[in-house]
């Protein structure tokens, strides 16, 4: 061989090592058996992909799911100095009233089968008093007790006041979550104050790449990984399914990236080079592969939570409902189609094995996950994005619901299927419709990770 031609096969080893090291840096350890479960990374990437990602996507597109209220005016409780983004991406467009479907803007919210039928019966073009007044005297009793039922000791985060003047519906399909721009010392202070403050840590332990220590570049996140493996499973857990949100939220803004900007159009796609700065091993000093690993794990926690919650919505007594009939009854073939297929998992997480053993020390630390991630939720209200408050908000709420989902089995074992009992266990749509769409946000994030896969073993350097 002469030297020209060893020369281009020395090059083109070096090219094919830099793409495959790009890769492997990012995703190397992402792969096996997940810590504190029997399940494997690539059983949930096949599964997601080919079998959940396609059905959510096309479910979350409904109307019911699509349409949000949310208050993004709450103040913030924890700290003053305050202020709002200033930029363009970070506005929030709200609905006008007439995009929304009645059936969705009415406080009955109609999830009795009673109160469909009469709704139905109505004449829509009547103003919502006049819906409300054709209910009879045991569907609008019915559903004054849903609405006064007050399950906020079952409850794994806060929810806005639907009633507030403040709370406006957002359609979730016009305002995507994506790269706004909020980044620096205001976006930091946000996820500072819940790992520091509200993740079981002692401020002793402390946390590799904090960017708000000025040294933590070179705090040894073998320690800080010791602490972590040494707590009890509870509050591990709570850690990984916390890193696994943010991991998640840093896909969805290095997948939706602004590209390119100009008088014609914004082109939006994936930044290698911002994946690459979140999650890559060198990069991260070890960090980035345990964050996507913690999104894995964060996935069958809210996968495990609709599997459960089957029985809740496959009730008759139960509607998807937007006021159009044939769609909404199409809608829930939908949805109890995916819950089946989410229960046909293989490798469920076992939720059994989380606040066992001693009753009253187990019943204690319930409590104290519960309140630190209520606590979690408020911090929401900070964000001074208002793009990044609502998905931030959507997606804790999400993972509250699928929380609250995972420890009420008792309460959906025994509820009834007559549509003249009120059960135990109760959902607002606020809680269905936050659940649905966090999952969704986490299964588009696996989905993601294949795409960013291929990217990075094509990357030229």
């Amino acid at each position: 061989m002469n030297v020209f031609m060893l020369l281009v096969c020395v090059l083109a080893s070096v090219h094919v090592t830099t793409a495959e090291s790009a890769a492997h840096r990012c995703f190397c350890q992402v792969t096996g058996t997940l810590d504190d479960c029997a399940c494997d990374v690539e059983t949930i990437d096949k599964f997601n992909n080919k079998d959940i990602f396609p059905k959510l996507q096309k479910l979350l597109s409904s109307d019911y799911f699509r349409f949000y209220k949310v208050n993004l005016n709450n103040p913030c409780p924890f700290w003053s100095d305050h202020s709002q983004c200033g930029l363009t991406y970070c506005a929030v467009k709200s609905c006008t009233p007439g995009e929304v479907p009645e059936g969705i803007k009415s406080s009955s919210y109609k999830y009795s089968e009673e109160a469909s039928q009469d709704v139905e019966g109505c004449d829509m073009t009547e103003k919502l008093g006049a819906v409300n007044g054709s209910l009879s005297d045991e569907t609008r009793q019915a559903l004054s007790e849903w609405k006064k039922h007050d399950d906020d000791s079952d409850r794994f985060c806060m929810l806005d006041d639907e009633d507030s003047p403040q709370s406006q519906y957002v359609d979730l399909l016009l305002n995507p979550e994506r790269f706004t721009g909020y980044k620096g010392p205001e976006a930091w202070r946000i996820w500072n104050s819940i790992y520091e403050e509200n993740c079981f840590k002692p401020y002793s332990v402390k946390r590799p790449l904090n960017p708000l220590v000025s040294n933590s570049g070179n705090i040894d996140g073998q320690g800080f990984h010791r602490w972590l493996e040494g707590l009890c499973v509870e509050k591990r857990a709570f850690f990984r399914l916390i890193s696994g949100l943010h991991a998640s939220i840093n896909v969805h803004l290095s997948a939706r990236f602004l590209l390119e900007e100009n008088w014609f159009e914004m082109q939006w796609g994936h930044n290698v080079s911002e994946f690459q700065v979140r999650f890559d091993e060198e990069l991260t000093k070890g960090e980035g592969p345990k964050r996507l690993r913690n999104l894995y794990f964060l996935y069958l926690i809210e996968l495990r939570a609709l599997a459960k919650v089957l029985p809740y919505f496959d009730r008759p007594a139960f509607h998807l409902y937007t006021g159009q009939s044939e769609q909404d009854a199409e809608n829930k073939n939908m949805l109890l189609e995916l819950l089946q297929v989410a229960k046909s998992f293989p490798l469920h997480f076992d939720e059994t094995t989380l606040f066992a053993g001693n009753k009253k020390e187990a019943l204690k630390l319930k409590e104290d996950f519960k309140r630190t991630f209520k606590n979690i939720s408020r911090i929401m209200d900070c964000v001074e994005c208002f793009k990044c408050r609502l998905w931030g908000k959507l997606q804790t709420q999400g993972l509250g619901t699928a929380l609250k989902i995972l420890f009420s089995e008792r309460q959906i074992e025994a509820m009834p299927n007559t549509r003249n009992s009120t059960p135990s266990f109760q959902l607002s749509r606020q809680e269905i419709v936050s659940l649905f769409n966090a999952f969704g946000r986490i299964s588009t994030s696996v989905r993601e990770l294949e795409n960013f896969r291929s990217l990075l073993s094509d990357l030229k350097q």
